[in-house]
């Protein structure tokens, strides 16, 4: 399997693709464009790249939609997650726990450039594995409601049954309802209403961007609080986590920067699974801490 042949495969079957569940495509479509929900999302394509109508279907098949829901699995994002991928978390915010899900779980939406409608499809299979694609079939996370799907799941990790129906949506049904209901969604090939690249923050910002980047500095080992405004504690963090993975040290967060944290840098005074409350002894989160923490 290459990725080019799998989004050439996808593409040919959305070309063809007509919905027979429309109106439940609908109804779930208004749930995941509606301004609440579309600000929550954009703000994670700000830090990923990844468009937000990726991430609410993804939402959407993971979780249903649910905002104590990780992206990764639809494991509760304030405990350790238990199904693959296990040993996520816990988190501070839904926000944080997309993040990872998109930089630092397989199949690393955050690094994807293909944003065609083949190059979506094929992240979106990926993201929920190849089993189908390996068997010659549609896959129902992508597919399911649609006419280019009719039956075969697996039922549980590594048990497929060639007779049981998936009942969930399918991302290229959702993505076609959507796209009907929010014209900004262009699903035609041509260029994404996406920034490729990931916001530049500094201090003085807020919002939805900066608690994510709050975010993605705790788990690299660092001490914030997750509160979504860019102070001179945020811009603190920002600097030192700079110096030890050797960037310029100019407190703005941009590519570089963003980069680095995506990769959760192993830094030996930087614990990998810090406690956000509870850093370890002798740590850099520790010393961080003593200095700048805010109840």
């Amino acid at each position: 399997m290459t990725t080019a042949a799998l989004a050439a495969m996808n593409a040919a079957r959305f070309a063809k693709a007509n919905l027979t569940r429309t109106s439940e495509f609908n109804t779930v479509a208004k749930r995941l464009v509606v301004s609440a929900a579309k600000a929550r999302y954009q703000a994670v394509e700000r830090t990923t790249g990844v468009p937000w109508f990726v991430i609410a279907v993804i939402h959407e098949r993971e979780a249903s939609q649910s905002w104590t829901a990780n992206l990764s699995q639809g494991d509760p994002w304030n405990k350790v997650s238990t199904h693959v991928p296990k040993g996520r978390g816990p988190f501070l915010s839904w926000e944080s726990a997309a993040w990872d899900a998109l930089t630092n779980c397989a199949p690393y939406a955050a690094r994807n450039k293909d944003w065609s409608i083949g190059g979506m499809l094929a992240l979106l299979e990926q993201y929920n594995g190849l089993g189908y694609f390996n068997r010659g079939l549609p896959s129902p996370y992508i597919w399911s409601g649609t006419d280019q799907y009719v039956k075969g799941k697996y039922i549980r990790d590594g048990v497929f049954d060639q007779e049981t129906v998936d009942k969930q949506l399918g991302c290229a049904g959702l993505l076609i309802a959507m796209s009907k209901l929010d014209p900004s969604i262009r699903l035609d090939g041509a260029a994404q209403s996406v920034t490729s690249t990931q916001l530049t923050l500094r201090k003085c910002d807020n919002g939805e961007a900066v608690k994510t980047m709050q975010a993605a500095l705790n788990s690299n080992g660092l001490v914030v609080v997750e509160d979504g405004i860019f102070g001179a504690v945020t811009e603190s963090a920002v600097k030192l986590f700079q110096t030890a993975n050797g960037l310029i040290s100019d407190g703005v967060c941009g590519p570089s920067t963003w980069a680095a944290l995506a990769k959760r840098t192993q830094v030996a005074f930087i614990s990998t699974t810090p406690s956000v409350a509870n850093p370890a002894p002798g740590s850099i989160g520790a010393w961080f801490k003593s200095l700048f923490w805010r109840a």
